[in-house]
Order: structure tokens, then C-alpha cells, then sequence
């Protein structure tokens, strides 16, 4: 459904003062590079997440796939109807009601009257603006403004839906809304080009993802390879992280990490009441190190279940290195049956990060049981005869 082919886009700098004279002529013509040789395929029916840091051309390329921006180089192939979901309330006019604007933005798109107006109702009751559907725009506020574009969106029946960064915005709820309705369009078969900076959001939605980097496609991957990539990069630059690069000088290394039970072996598969050991070896750089060390866990979708550190549990960590450690938390499993990852990460006590390992160790939680939700309440229930 989209194919993206040698991709490059290039920004001239104007003439402008420096320092406060006239650029010389050879500064006169700056050329910057936000895309460059990109390309990459995203067959129908896949979700294709794009994660990158601040700067790395991602709202860029979307603007280029949209056909909002000509390519300097390389070419854009798509079918069927895209439907944008790009800057935020683009393409608004602030004197128009929602409901004018959800007209106006699907004629845009080629919508025929009567799909326009048998679509309204379902834009209207997603929205959840009330009385407001039918008031100007620029009384709008930003989570009103979210919710009126991002039904837009979804209720023109695209083939091909781009999405950028939509769900930073707006109430958790809400946020949640918008994540089951694009797991909709997912399993009826609609294409999604994605981006986000929730890296949880990109493995639970996207079946493929690529990193983009200074403008070019660092890697191609599954979305927890790419996450993986990312957070490395995020802490460690562009070099990968391993067990023998070098500490930074004030900073901690995650070595490695075990989940066991007690007194045994390390293992992957444990039931429901079982008590859960994490052991974790961390190597410190400095003499008197003070550091924190969190752990989170997530469900297969990538949905945060539950996480704590040493300081909330009030386990201060001061360690004289260069040092090895070994740091050890138990917990009872209150999990139910599924699949589960753990995420650790170190951090100085005014919360600057050291090291991240996002789902550094992967587990089990198997139980004849049929629980809902993915957390065991142990309730217990009486009755009485009345």
C-alpha cells in the first residue's frame, strides 16, 4: 500500500545576519538535509511504526507519504484513500463548527455526500465534544481539537491511515479510546503508518517498525527490536550497548538479570502465588555511587502493569566502585496467566538515567485459572441467606 523509494528532502537556508553582519555570500545558501535515502514497504494490512528521537525527520516523511511534501529525490507510491492525522487540528477553519469542518475535510478527501453524512453520526458520538460539535473551532480547547481530528480520521474509511504522534495529547482515557480503534482498523485490514515516541504503543500496535535516525532509516525490524535499538541509542549514543563497553564516568551498567524462585535455578515459567526473585548485576564506576535500580512490568501488549525502584521501597543503593553488585527484589506473583516482560533501569537519585534496558527478561505466568485482566486479586467471597 505505500512504497517508499530512495527518499531524500532538502531545505535551503535563507541569506540572514550572523553575529550582526551580512552573511557572506558563501553563507548566503545553507542546505539542509532532513531526509536522505529513505526506503522502506508497507504492505496492506500492516501497521509500520516509525520511532525516532526529536528532529530525526519523522513528521517530515509522514508529510512526504501524505503527498503534503515533494520529495527532493526518491518517489512515494500509495493506493486507495489516505486518510492524515498529521499537525494537530490541520486544516481547521477556526470559524467553521466540528461539525462543518468534518464536511469540509471529507469532500476534501473525496467522500461522497451521503458517506459524509451517514459517517457524522459515528465522528460525533467518538468525538464525545457534546454541544461543541456544533460550535466554532477557535472555542475549542487542545483535547477538544484531538478528539474532533482524530475521528475525522478514522471515520473516513481510509485504506491507508497515517498517524503522527495523535495520542500525546488528551486525557488517558481517551488515549485508550483511540488505541482500541486503531486495534479496529488493524484486524479489519486498514494500512497504518504510525509514529510515536511510546515505545509500549508501538510494539502492542505495529507488526513491523524502522528507526529513523539524522534522517536516515538507522535499522528495519520488529517493533521490539526497534525499541530495543532506540532506548540503547537514547543512553548510549549511537554505539549498542554491551557488557564490556566501557562505564561512563558517573554513570551504572545493567550487566545482566535472572528471574528465579527461591533457592533455584533461573527459569521463565511460574504460576500464579509462586514468589518471583530478580537478580540483577550492576557494575559502578565511581566511589561513592549513589544510584537508584527500577523494574518494570508489562503485559504482551506493552501496557505498564506494575513498576517500582529502591527508592520508593527505601532501599538506598550507595556502592564505593569500581564495583560489581548484585541487587535482588522479590515479589509474590500476583500476575495472571500470560505473557510478561521486565524492563530495568538505574538512574542517580535526582533522576538522571544511567542505563535502560527495556524488556530485558522475558516470562510466563501459567495457571488453569481464567482470570480477567491481567492482575490476580486473590479475593475471597462470602454469602449470606437472607
Amino acid at each position: 500500500m505505500i512504497s517508499v523509494q530512495n527518499v531524500s528532502k532538502r531545505y535551503i537556508t535563507q541569506p540572514g545576519f550572523w553575529r550582526g553582519r551580512k552573511a557572506h555570500k558563501a553563507e548566503a545558501r545553507n542546505e539542509f538535509w532532513a531526509l536522505r535515502h529513505v526506503s522502506f514497504d508497507v504492505p496492506k494490512g500492516e501497521v509500520f511504526g516509525l520511532v525516532g528521537p526529536n528532529g530525526a525527520g519523522k513528521s517530515t516523511l509522514l508529510q512526504v507519504v501524505a503527498g503534503i511534501l515533494q520529495p527532493t529525490e526518491g518517489r512515494v507510491l500509495t493506493q486507495g484513500r489516505i486518510s492524515a492525522l498529521l499537525e494537530l487540528g490541520a486544516g481547521f477553519n477556526l470559524e467553521f463548527t466540528g461539525r462543518e469542518n468534518v464536511r469540509l475535510n471529507a469532500e476534501l478527501l473525496g467522500l461522497s455526500r451521503r458517506e459524509i453524512e451517514a459517517a457524522l453520526p459515528a465522528v460525533e458520538d467518538f468525538a464525545e465534544l457534546g454541544h461543541f460539535f456544533d460550535r466554532p473551532v477557535r472555542e475549542y480547547s487542545t483535547g477538544m481539537y484531538v478528539r474532533l481530528a482524530f475521528s475525522a480520521a478514522i471515520h473516513q474509511q481510509p485504506e491507508t491511515l497515517i498517524v503522527d504522534e495523535a495520542l500525546a495529547v488528551g486525557d488517558a482515557r481517551f488515549a485508550n479510546k483511540c488505541i482500541r480503534r486503531l486495534d479496529e482498523l488493524k484486524q479489519s485490514g486498514a494500512t497504518i503508518l504510525f509514529v510515536s515516541h511510546d515505545l509500549g504503543i508501538v510494539k502492542r500496535l505495529c507488526t513491523s517498525a524502522a528507526l529513523l535516525w539524522h534522517g536516515e532509516i538507522a535499522i528495519l525490524g520488529t517493533p521490539k527490536e526497534i525499541a530495543d535499538e532506540y532506548s540503547r541509542r537514547v543512553q548510549q549514543g549511537l554505539l549498542p550497548v554491551s557488557a564490556s563497553d566501557p562505564i561512563s564516568a558517573t554513570g551504572t551498567r545493567i550487566l545482566s538479570a535472572s528471574l528465579h524462585l527461591p533457592g533455584s535455578e533461573p527459569r521463565t515459567q511460574f504460576e500464579i502465588g509462586d514468589t518471583i526473585v530478580l537478580e540483577t548485576e550492576v557494575a559502578v564506576a565511581q566511589p561513592g555511587t549513589e544510584f537508584q535500580l527500577g523494574i518494570l512490568i508489562r503485559n504482551r501488549q506493552g501496557i505498564d502493569i506494575a513498576g517500582t525502584n529502591t527508592q520508593i521501597e527505601n532501599t538506598p543503593l550507595r556502592v564505593d566502585g569500581p564495583a560489581r553488585v548484585q541487587v535482588r527484589v522479590s515479589f509474590p506473583c500476583h500476575l495472571t496467566r500470560g505473557d510478561y516482560t521486565v524492563t530495568l533501569a538505574t538512574q542517580s537519585p535526582d533522576g538522571a538515567r544511567h542505563d535502560w534496558r527495556d524488556d530485558f527478561l522475558e516470562f510466563q505466568v501459567h495457571d488453569r485459572r481464567d482470570y480477567a485482566g491481567n492482575l490476580w486479586l486473590d479475593a475471597k467471597f462470602e454469602y449470606t441467606i437472607l
